[in-house]
């Protein structure tokens, strides 16, 4: 089989983290595939790193030319049976294809969000992550049989934990982790609000973004400065994990969540605000607990509720560990996305 990933992303994100774990995954398959990203020094190494064979191309504005063109010529070089093409902007850029074309080949579109359903139109299939989306595009007129649910996966590569020392982090307090862009999408004003009634508590927040300053000064406003650190981009979170005893997903908006399997994956417990994924992985009181969304005082209860419950919060970090192992390791994914690309070209 021969596959083309479209990829025109941020530097980094879930759904470019995500798109980086399944090409370099698919290297070590039958599948022979060719990727065209947008210029992007962190995916360029990643890929170069891993022997993934990709070429660029501006993916712009309206008054690009380029990568239509350009498009247009890799797929006539590599002659693929599957162009897939990542969220909106790639989308729009697929050559149609004429019914006389010498070899045509499967469009499928990857939203990885609830987007507008009209930049997925001249796709054949779409590959969703989550049921809720699949529900989502179904209800704006895309047959059921031209959508397959296929989740995301982290590998199960884990670490010692971090010494808390090089976060200038007491050995014995309760610490929290959140993981995410700096972004409103991401409810990390709502977490910094929790922490007010968590007097005791330390948060590592790792992530870059929009709203650094504002949350860095929030965290100061508030008065819990002293508490919180800022880690940056965070490119191996595995030792965190490892060193965190609450994993907080705070999202306002998460279509699917790649923090939360690897929450699981390491046997960390997970609270999380009631935003898309998360609620639709989470099973409430046995994988991780799920509070209102926008509803600091909620979740800070939960955390004390975790803190003051050792059994709890082992129950729960056992729990997530075998549903990590049952739906979301590496090995089953990849199966999935091999018998969707077979069963297509088939």
């Amino acid at each position: 089989m021969r596959i083309m990933h479209l990829m025109a992303g941020a530097d980094a994100g879930g759904a470019e983290t995500f798109f980086g774990r399944l090409v370099i995954a698919l290297q070590s398959t039958e599948i022979d595939q060719r990727l065209i990203i947008r210029p992007s020094s962190t995916r360029e190494v990643i890929l170069e790193e891993n022997s993934v064979d990709y070429t660029e191309a501006p993916f712009g504005g309206l008054f690009d030319f380029t990568t239509p063109r350009k498009l247009k010529q890799e797929i006539g070089l590599f002659s693929p049976d599957v162009v897939m093409s990542w969220m909106n902007r790639p989308t729009r850029f697929v050559p149609q294809q004429a019914a006389g074309d010498r070899k045509r080949f499967i469009h499928i579109g990857s939203p990885r969000g609830y987007y507008a359903p009209k930049y997925y139109g001249k796709c054949q299939h779409l590959v969703v992550t989550t049921k809720d989306l699949a529900k989502f595009y179904y209800d704006h007129g895309r047959p059921a049989e031209q959508i397959s649910v296929i989740p995301n996966f982290a590998p199960d590569i884990r670490a010692e934990p971090i010494s808390r020392t090089q976060f200038d982090t007491p050995e014995k307090v309760p610490l929290l982790l959140a993981l995410g862009r700096l972004h409103k999408n991401k409810g990390f004003d709502v977490l910094l609000k929790a922490m007010l009634d968590l007097p005791d508590h330390y948060l590592w927040l790792g992530g870059m973004g929009p709203l650094e300053q504002d949350l860095k000064t929030m965290a100061f406003t508030l008065g819990i400065a002293e508490r919180v650190r800022f880690l940056g981009w965070v490119d191996d979170p595995a030792p965190l994990y490892a060193a965190a005893d609450v994993f907080v997903c705070s999202s306002r908006h998460e279509p699917f969540g790649n923090i939360v399997i690897e929450a699981w994956l390491h046997s960390t417990p997970i609270i999380s605000a009631a935003s898309e994924g998360p609620t639709s992985l989470i099973d409430d009181a046995k994988t991780g607990l799920i509070v209102p969304n926008e509803d600091a005082a909620a979740l800070s209860t939960a955390i004390r509720k975790l803190r003051s419950g050792p059994e709890l919060s082992q129950q729960l970090a056992a729990a997530g560990r075998s549903r990590y192992e049952d739906a979301f390791t590496e090995e089953k994914v990849v199966r999935q996305y091999l018998d969707l690309f077979e069963r297509l070209i088939g």
